[in-house]
């Protein structure tokens, strides 16, 4: 077998190019989480780039192996697709560049074509699958004490990540020991590495749980998160800052995550692509955020737009003179 390309979801398993099989399983024995190789058909017109193990990004030709993982996404501004809509031909697509596999049932007009890839098998060890959730290491469940700042979003390309990392800045600027996590969405390692990349001593996300995204069903996600949230506790965090990848209200399980991180959720920032979009949220959850950013402040006009039709706070994360304010919001948040 050519030597395959491992994407980044495959980072929480033990697999090399070499130590593993590929072979077809019928089709009552797929499963979300199971790795699975993919050959790489026409790139012509499709997006070729992909997500290493370690969150290097390649570009991949026409015959490439690449090894990824069953699994859902739905997204609002891009694609949406499940493993479980790949038909007889066995084609299907990388939904994300790290290595999320299934059929896309509906694309945005404004994203590239999808890498396209035929089904080679699945990774196979002792006669047996590899999964996602079968790599994971066996811990103690343990309870998450560290206070949480929460980053939500009305939908994905928000601005959740970028608010995220100035936040874990200013918070390991004041010498707080802060642990990044994105604890919904879809599979992607680049995110987590820019909270490292901001100060984060540690990151986690679903991934690390086992789920190539949170689109499962609420009873497999209220199983996975005490995992991840152990993980998280594991790496003894002054304070955590959360993102919840998408909206709460896509079926990313978001709703979920904050039922049960609610007790610790200290300080929550809401980014919106639109003033309006706030009041959405407001009204879909009936409590408001401590503080909007994203689209919907990247102007003085929007800010006071926000202001008159919710009533809240709103800074420009993008401008740094903002974030001496947004300190001090997170200092008296966090009772420094």
């Amino acid at each position: 077998m050519i030597r395959p390309f491992l994407t980044s979801v495959t980072r929480i398993s033990d697999l090399t190019p070499d130590n593993f099989t590929a072979a077809p399983l019928a089709r009552e024995h797929w499963s979300t989480g199971d790795y699975v190789v993919g050959k790489v058909l026409d790139t012509r017109g499709h997006l070729k780039a992909l997500e290493l193990s370690g969150g290097r990004m390649i570009e991949v030709m026409e015959d490439d192996l690449v090894v990824g993982a069953f699994g859902t996404r739905v997204a609002t501004l891009e694609a949406v697709g499940s493993w479980r809509s790949i038909d007889d031909s066995g084609e299907f697509n990388a939904l994300t560049g790290a290595g999320l596999f299934g059929k896309a049932t509906s694309l945005s007009p404004f994203i590239g074509l999808p890498m396209l890839l035929q089904y080679q098998g699945h990774v196979m060890r002792n006669d047996a699958k590899v999964t996602m959730r079968g790599s994971l290491q066996e811990i103690e469940l343990i309870s998450l004490e560290a206070p949480i700042i929460l980053i939500v979003g009305t939908s994905m390309s928000a601005g959740k990540t970028t608010a995220g990392r100035v936040i874990v800045h200013l918070l390991s600027q004041m010498g707080l020991n802060v642990v990044g996590a994105k604890l919904t969405g879809a599979a992607r390692y680049r995110d987590m590495l820019s909270f490292s990349d901001a100060g984060a001593s540690a990151i986690f996300d679903f991934v690390d749980a086992g789920l190539p995204s949170s689109a499962v069903a609420e009873e497999t996600y209220r199983e996975v998160l005490p995992y991840l949230l152990s993980r998280i506790a594991q790496a003894n965090p002054d304070v955590v800052v959360a993102e919840a990848g998408a909206s709460p209200l896509e079926p990313y399980n978001g709703s979920i995550a904050k039922e049960m991180i609610r007790d610790k959720v200290k300080f929550k920032l809401l980014c919106a692509q639109d003033p309006y979009a706030v009041v959405g949220v407001q009204h879909a959850f009936q409590r408001s955020p401590d503080l909007v950013a994203g689209g919907a402040a990247n102007t003085d006009a929007a800010i006071a737009l926000v202001g008159k039709l919710s009533g809240l706070p709103a800074l420009n994360l993008m401008d740094p003179s903002s974030h001496g304010e947004l300190a001090d919001m997170l200092r008296r948040a966090l009772d420094l």
